[in-house]
């Protein structure tokens, strides 16, 4: 954390980075996970995968919702690395570096699910799924 009396001039881009990484950090189980961030570790859920693999994989397990390019992609995989939700895999292949889930990664997955798992309940105890008639709020200034 900075100090409370730093001045704006004095902040690196660097602190900035560090701080805005730690606070989206994946320690915390109940943090939300961004459908490229989710998706990805669902493609990783059942084989280690390479990133032309990953991408395909999401592309086709979202219904073509998400899609990745490869910045988005490569910059998710670092973050997940570095967070160790994801890890790299020794292979032959010279080329292609592959990458599986961690414990950690599929704990905070898991997690994930879970929630998705009680909303989707949730939902079709109100019936929302064969009537999806969702009232209609108004909002009103004050």
């Amino acid at each position: 954390m900075l100090p409370a009396n730093i001045s704006i001039d004095n902040i690196s881009n660097g602190d900035i980075l560090g701080l805005m990484s730690k606070s989206k950090a994946f320690s915390n189980l109940n943090v939300s996970l961004t459908p490229q961030i989710f998706y990805i570790l669902l493609s990783l859920a059942t084989k280690s995968r390479h990133g032309y693999d990953i991408m395909k994989q999401v592309e086709s397990d979202s219904q073509g919702n998400v899609k990745l390019g490869p910045g988005t992609l490569y910059g998710a995989i670092k973050r997940m690395l570095e967070e160790e939700l994801i890890a790299a895999v020794e292979t032959n292949e010279a080329r292609r570096k592959y990458y599986k889930l961690t414990e950690k990664g599929r704990t905070i997955f898991s997690s994930e699910l879970q929630r998705y798992n009680g909303a989707v309940a949730l939902a079709k105890k109100r019936n929302l799924f064969t009537n999806p008639k969702l009232t209609k709020t108004t909002l009103t200034h004050v």
